[in-house]
């Protein structure tokens, strides 16, 4: 399943006036307000519907989009890594950690996982994205192993999102990809492959990105991503355990095993203990009302958070609430 490879190149065009600042976000926009709803699989989208501009040659799908999107939010979560580079305008990427936002020029790294993706409307928008399965890393890793040095600074982030600084050899790539992509004549399989070995190189030979060059690195040293990594950086969105299990690269009855020996619990009671966790210490510290405060920590209604939270702590949430402030 993941020995393919898919490269996505998507231009969205968007006219419409929309415009808010990231701190009015913060005050006026929960961050999950709308990962109650079902989330999309980007990769699956892109591949799957016929509506896209796109072509497939093998395991590589190029795709072109150029229809105005309506919705000012999107929820989207895939298995797959990608790398986005904006063309022209701008767009934000809401995740757990925070909100991350690249304008013209620019370009973002994202893991597997989910993310809110905010729309502007007031100029056009371009953008490139390159997913960029572990199984392709891994093989480019491997194959110059011997021949790469590496920055001395082994850490490998944990964060979900990493910005990638530009160079030379980066743009260079941007703007092969933009040929190839308005030309009339497709590129091969065997090109393609190539430049996202270019893409990969280009990130690991160079001093620019060492987080991302790391984090490539540590692809490499296991056939599997990180269960716990995935799980706390996405329990807060509207995810089914198959989903989860997709994320981890697991069938679901190795999912639920795995994790079992990692967490000594099921992934069902993790997830619900987790977001339990995490809606009282919105509640003894935040400015959301009850409702938001629902979707923020990842639960789809009210009655339900209710129950659950009561049979945890012994009390409502709005009790829990007034006996915080009462304590404070």
């Amino acid at each position: 399943m993941h020995t393919n490879f898919l490269i996505s190149i998507l231009v969205w065009n968007s006219k419409r006036l929309f415009d808010l600042t990231k701190s009015d976000l913060s005050e006026k926009i929960p961050l999950l307000f709308i990962i109650s709803a079902a989330m999309i699989n980007l990769y699956e989208d892109i591949k799957s519907k016929n509506h896209y501009n796109k072509f497939e040659i093998g395991g590589l799908l190029f795709a072109e989009y150029k229809c105005p999107l309506e919705e000012k939010f999107v929820g989207i979560w895939t298995h797959t890594d990608y790398l986005v580079h904006v063309v022209s305008g701008k767009k934000t990427w809401h995740t757990t950690e925070g909100s991350f936002t690249a304008e013209a020029g620019q370009s973002l790294y994202f893991k597997k996982g989910a993310a809110i993706v905010e729309q502007f409307f007031n100029k056009e928008f371009c953008l490139l994205l390159f997913f960029v399965p572990d199984d392709f890393i891994r093989n480019v890793v491997n194959e110059y192993a011997g021949e790469i040095n590496y920055s001395d600074d082994k850490n490998v982030s944990k964060q979900s999102t990493i910005r990638v600084n530009d160079d030379v050899a980066l743009n260079v790539f941007f703007q092969s990809m933009m040929t190839y992509f308005s030309g009339v004549e497709r590129p091969s399989e065997a090109l393609l492959k190539l430049k996202l070995k270019e893409l990969i190189l280009s990130i690991l030979v160079s001093r620019n990105n060492p987080s991302l060059s790391n984090y490539f690195n540590s692809i490499a040293t296991r056939e599997t991503p990180l269960v716990s990594e995935i799980m706390e950086n996405n329990f807060r969105y509207n995810l089914s355990l198959e989903n989860y299990a997709e994320l981890c690269h697991r069938s679901l009855s190795s999912f639920k095993r795995d994790f079992q020996q990692q967490y000594n619990e099921t992934p069902g009671k993790w997830l619900l203990n987790k977001r339990l966790d995490y809606s009282a210490v919105l509640l003894r510290n935040n400015h959301l009302n009850i409702s938001q405060i629902v979707f923020e920590s990842g639960f789809e209604d009210l009655s339900h958070f209710s129950r659950v939270f009561k049979s945890r702590f012994g009390v409502s949430p709005t009790q829990f609430r007034n006996r915080t402030v009462a304590q404070d």
